[in-house]
């Protein structure tokens, strides 16, 4: 068997009809985030500082960090026009696709405005009793987005055209530039999807300036987007001063294949997620051990053309599996215990198994619907929950950036109605200026 063929020959095989395969499958699905207590004494050691000095720690961090010598934070803070520039500046196809996949995305999330609503008490001891709620948008956002050679376009426009469309007032985007190395095409995208300011800073340095506001960059209401150990520690550290979107796990994707589908882009969309670490997680559910070898053999067969081949190869040993189900439902079940964050129904027909599944962050139906168009253009968020979270937690959304209040207009007729059911349960409590504050209002009426 020569090495290509030996990925494909090796990657995990489970079976349903094992006798320990739940303790099997949980044993593959666990993943704790390692708390590494250097990392957690750094942030914490970072954010005490950004508190307390403001602009002059951060300017610190950002000397010694991304080894840029700047004097002061106005030369930390990028012109708008930058940004534009740098948008004009793409080749043309680039531009296009971005323009094209902000469309796409914008429209998408205009869809998921929520308005304000009201009604009125129809029963005459209620009449006069309003009811409501009321949606405003946050006053101002902090995008992290991690910056040098990475490039994540795609990142600044699923986190910032959202918030955008919720009608957040201010959208404050951070991104580091180590040696002073800007990357065009994340600032392109900060232009075209409406950023505000842009500041070139990053790590633990960047959220606690965000969180906690200094006296060049204001305080916002929360902060979203990806970062590395330091950023994600410290956003769960500045939780609770501020809103944060998620700490995300490493990416995953689990497909449900019947034999209509193609091995061969299987076996690339499980490369798909790989290829992101080492810790990312794909898995195949399929009720055909036939078509499961056929996946296997063509791991093998294209796994050394991958650039990231070595990436691909470790997140599939250490975190793959290839699972024979007993049937598609069994499939479906199966997927509802994994809440993956990405879902692909690579069946013959994926309708009928949509109905089937409760836990999932997105959902691909069918062998068009790759999960790497979700990423970059179909238009719904790639911000997924990931871990298990999709159980109880959903993509980042309009929602995410709008808040709610509740409006309550009490008549003077419903007051001695509901006055009374209040003081009661007050009483039960044993809260009685609870219950007095209700039933001075059934005793008289007016100011008193």
């Amino acid at each position: 068997m020569n090495e290509a063929n030996k990925m494909g020959a090796s990657i995990r095989r489970l079976s349903t009809s094992e006798p320990d395969f739940l303790r099997k499958l949980d044993a593959l699905l666990a993943f704790e985030a390692a708390t590494d207590d250097n990392i957690e004494r750094s942030v914490a050691e970072i954010l005490k500082n950004v508190r307390a000095q403001g602009d002059s720690a951060v300017l610190d961090y950002t000397r010694r960090f991304d080894q840029l010598a700047v004097a002061d934070m106005a030369a930390l803070e990028l012109p708008a026009a930058v940004c534009a520039a740098a948008l004009q500046a793409l080749p043309a196809g680039q531009r296009e696709a971005l323009e094209q996949a902000a469309e796409r995305i914008r429209r998408f999330h205009e869809r998921q405005k929520a308005d304000s609503w009201e009604y009125e008490e129809t029963s005459p001891q209620l009449a006069g009793t309003r009811l409501g709620q009321k949606v405003t948008p946050l006053d101002r956002v902090g995008l992290y987005v991690p910056g040098g050679k990475a490039s994540y376009p795609s990142s600044v426009l699923m986190n910032a055209l959202p918030a955008k469309v919720a009608g957040v007032r201010e959208l404050i985007m951070v991104t580091p530039t180590p040696r002073g190395e800007q990357n065009p095409l994340v600032l392109a995208a900060a232009h075209l999807a409406g950023v505000d300011r842009v500041f070139t800073i990053g790590g633990a340095q960047a959220v606690a300036a965000l969180a906690y506001g200094t006296q060049s960059i204001p305080q916002v209401d929360k902060i979203v987007g990806p970062g590395n150990a330091y950023v994600a520690a410290a956003k769960r550290r500045v939780f609770g001063v501020v809103g944060i979107d998620m700490v995300a796990g490493p990416s995953e994707v689990l497909i449900i294949a019947d034999s209509s589908a193609n091995p061969d882009w299987v076996a690339m969309d499980l490369f798909a997620q790989a290829e992101h670490d080492e810790l990312a997680q794909s898995i195949l559910l399929c009720p055909d051990v036939a078509f499961i070898e056929r996946v296997a053999a063509s791991i093998g067969r294209q796994l050394p053309e991958m650039p990231r081949r070595s990436v691909i190869e470790a997140s599939l040993a250490g975190r793959g599996a290839l699972i024979l189900t007993r049937s598609l439902d069994e499939a479906c079940d199966i997927a509802n215990h994994i809440a993956p964050e990405h879902l692909e129904l690579a069946v013959a027909e994926p309708r009928g198994l949509v109905g089937k599944i409760r836990h999932a962050g997105a959902i691909f139906l069918g062998h068009y619907s790759s999960e790497s168009i979700g990423d970059y253009c179909a238009g719904p968020n790639h911000v997924l929950p990931t871990s298990r979270s999709a159980r109880f937690s959903s993509p980042l959304g309009v929602y995410d950036f709008q808040k709610r209040s509740s409006l309550i207009e009490i008549s003077a007729a419903a007051a001695r109605s509901l006055g009374a059911i209040a003081a009661t349960l007050a009483h039960g409590e044993a809260l009685t200026a609870h219950a007095r504050s209700a039933e001075l209002r059934t005793e008289e009426e007016g100011n008193g």
